[in-house]
C-alpha cells in the first residue's frame, strides 16, 4: 500500500533494520566488490570496531628463494655421531597501515518525496541511499588508486620500489592513430608489468572515452551475470568497469588493471549510523524532516601503508596533504612487484 501524504521518514525508518540492509545493498550494487578487486575483510571490520584513525595490519613477506637442502641419512644432533641441525629459513614480516574514513550525508523530506510516495517507501529510500553510497565508495576507491600511482610516480632513488614500475605509458607528446591510443597490444604490455603473474590481473577499469575506443575496435564481449539479467562487459576475459572518475589529463587517459584482493575493504558501524531530525518550524510551521546517514570505511591497498597524518574524521578524497589521492599519503611495503596486483596503461586518445 502506498504511503499517504502525511507519511514521515521517521515513521518508516527503523535503524536496526535500515543500517544492515543499506550496507548489504551497497555491497551488492558495487561492481568493484563483485569483480573481486575489492574484497570485504572481516579483520578490517574488526579494526574499525575499535578506536583510532589508523591501524597496524601485519603481514608476511613472500618466502625467499633459498636453495633447498639435499636430504641425507645423516643423524641429527643429540644422537651419537650426529651433526648440528640445519638452520631454518626465515619468514620475514611487514607492517601495513590502514586508515579509517568517517563519512556522512543527509537528505531532507523534499529530496525523498518520490520515494515516500511509492508502494514501499522504506525499500525505496534504502535503494536510493545505497546507490549513493555505492558511488561514494567508488569515488574513494578512485582517489586511493590515484594516491598509489602518485606515490609510484614520485618514488625517489633507493625507495622500497622502482619508479614507474606500475605503469606502461604510450601516450607520447601528440596523438598518433594506432600508436598512442588504446589497443589490445598496449593492454598486454601493461599486463606484462606483472611478468609471469599477469594472469592475476582479472579486472580493468576505464574511462568512457577509452571504452568507446574499445568498442569501436570490437574488443568488448558481453557475458550475463549470475542471474542472467545484466550483461557484463569483458575484455580478454577480464571484467570491465567504466567510470569517468578514472584519471585523465586533457586527452591522456588512464586504464587500470587489478587482480583479486588488490584492495581490502572494511565496513564499520558508527555509534549512530542513521537518525531522523524533525524541524517543526520549517516551511512556515508545516514542518520537515532530515535523514542523516553515517558510514565508516577502510579501503586498504594491499602491500601499502598509509603514511600520512590522518585528519580528524579520516582522509578525504582530495589530492592534498594527508588525503587519499596524495602521493605522500601512501608508501609501498611489499618488496616484490608481483605482490602488487595493480597496473596502469596511459594512452592518448583522439
Amino acid at each position: 500500500m502506498a504511503a499517504g501524504p502525511s507519511t514521515r521518514v521517521s515513521d518508516i525508518i527503523v535503524p536496526s533494520i535500515f543500517t544492515p540492509y543499506q550496507q548489504n545493498l551497497t555491497e551488492t550494487k558495487s561492481r568493484l566488490i563483485a569483480s573481486g578487486a575489492v574484497v570485504r575483510d572481516p579483520a578490517i571490520d574488526a579494526l574499525l570496531a575499535g578506536g583510532g584513525l589508523t591501524f597496524n595490519v601485519p603481514s608476511f613477506k613472500d618466502l625467499d628463494d633459498d636453495s633447498a637442502r639435499v636430504s641425507t641419512d645423516t643423524i641429527y644432533a643429540g644422537y651419537t655421531g650426529g651433526t648440528a641441525d640445519p638452520d631454518p629459513f626465515k619468514i620475514g614480516t611487514l607492517q601495513e597501515v590502514a586508515v579509517r574514513m568517517n563519512r556522512n550525508a543527509s537528505w531532507n523530506t523534499s529530496q525523498l518525496a518520490g520515494a515516500l510516495a511509492g508502494a514501499d517507501p522504506a525499500a525505496a529510500i534504502v535503494a536510493l541511499i545505497a546507490g549513493y553510497w555505492t558511488r561514494q565508495l567508488q569515488l574513494a576507491f578512485v582517489a586511493t588508486v590515484n594516491g598509489i600511482f602518485a606515490d609510484n610516480d614520485a618514488a625517489p632513488s633507493g625507495s622500497e620500489h622502482t619508479r614507474y614500475d606500475l605503469t606502461s605509458d604510450i601516450s607520447g607528446s601528440a596523438y598518433v592513430a594506432g600508436v598512442t591510443d588504446f589497443s589490445a597490444e598496449a593492454f598486454l604490455d601493461a599486463a606484462l608489468l606483472m611478468g609471469d603473474s599477469q594472469d592475476s590481473l582479472t579486472m580493468v577499469m576505464v574511462h568512457s572515452v577509452v571504452y568507446n575506443r574499445m568498442q569501436k575496435n570490437n574488443l568488448i564481449d558481453f557475458i550475463p551475470d549470475a542471474e542472467g539479467k545484466v550483461s557484463i562487459p569483458t575484455f580478454l576475459g577480464r571484467q570491465v568497469i567504466v567510470d569517468d572518475g578514472v584519471t585523465k589529463s586533457s586527452t591522456v587517459y588512464d586504464t587500470w588493471l587489478f587482480g583479486p584482493g588488490a584492495f581490502r575493504l572494511g565496513m564499520g558501524s558508527p555509534d549512530v549510523p542513521v537518525e531522523v531530525h524533525r524541524l517543526p518550524g520549517a516551511g512556515n510551521g508545516a514542518g520537515a524532516e532530515t535523514l542523516y546517514n553515517r558510514v565508516e570505511w577502510c579501503i586498504h591497498p594491499a602491500g601499502h601503508k598509509y603514511a600520512g597524518t590522518a585528519p580528524n574524521g579520516g582522509p578525504s578524497n582530495a589530492a592534498t596533504s594527508n588525503n587519499l589521492a596524495d602521493a605522500g599519503s601512501w608508501q609501498r611495503v611489499f618488496p616484490e612487484r608481483k605482490q602488487i596486483k595493480i597496473a596502469r596503461l596511459k594512452t592518448r586518445e583522439a
